[in-house]
């Protein structure tokens, strides 16, 4: 199973889209604890919106309609967090 994931900063509410194999919460705080430098720089983070796939091939497609500009109007239509 593969989830794609949506996180929004406590800081400067940006959201972050993500896609992984792990359980989606571990993943949540590996992203609190500075994994990368974005996350860094905007943390902390709380979890609005997740959804699982049967493949990678099929979250990793969901992922890239979500950074879309059709997919950013999508979660700014459907997920009030």
């Amino acid at each position: 199973m593969f989830i794609v994931y949506i996180l929004r900063s406590l800081k400067n509410k940006k959201k972050y889209t993500g896609q992984t194999s792990k359980d989606v919460f571990k993943r949540l705080s590996e992203h609190n604890r500075n994994c990368n430098k974005w996350t860094k720089e905007n943390g902390p983070f709380k979890l609005i919106h997740f959804e699982e796939y049967p493949s990678r091939t099929e979250a990793i497609k969901r992922e890239r309609f979500l950074k879309s500009g059709q997919g950013r109007k999508w979660l700014d239509e459907n997920i009030k967090n």
